[in-house]
């Protein structure tokens, strides 16, 4: 599958997801309900991905971690809060580069649609 093949069924299972449970859970309820309905609908998916980050040769462990990698090329990023801010635009952003991934979710559960909440950000690796 491609990315959009991939991003297309993420999105439909986060809709499906907020339809039944709604806003104001804690991200964490949101993150295992989602990794439950792609595994369900077919997908591979990882969870609480460790990131580690590269500076020159040294390799870090400092506590990076990726929500939910789905077939192993895009990766979600789970909020539930009342408004995003850039930081959270970045910190997906530096995901996707550090990973060498293409495609990216960012998925706000805390709003009154879900269509409001998703943002997609691409990579031009």
């Amino acid at each position: 599958m491609t990315e959009n093949e991939i991003s297309f069924r993420i999105i439909g299972c986060a809709m499906e997801l907020h339809r039944k449970v709604g806003a104001g859970l804690l991200e964490s309820a949101y993150e295992n309900a989602l990794a439950y309905e792609l595994k369900s609908a077919g997908l591979t998916v990882q969870q609480q991905l460790a990131m580690p980050f590269v500076y020159k040769e040294i390799k870090m462990d400092v506590g990076y971690r990726i929500d939910l990698l789905v077939e192993n090329k895009v990766i979600v990023e789970i909020k539930s809060l009342e408004n995003l801010a850039p930081v959270h635009f970045s910190q997906l952003l530096t995901y996707l580069k550090l990973s060498e991934k293409k495609l990216g979710l960012l998925i706000n559960f805390n709003c009154k649609t879900l269509k409001e909440g998703i943002h997609r950000l691409v990579n031009n690796l």
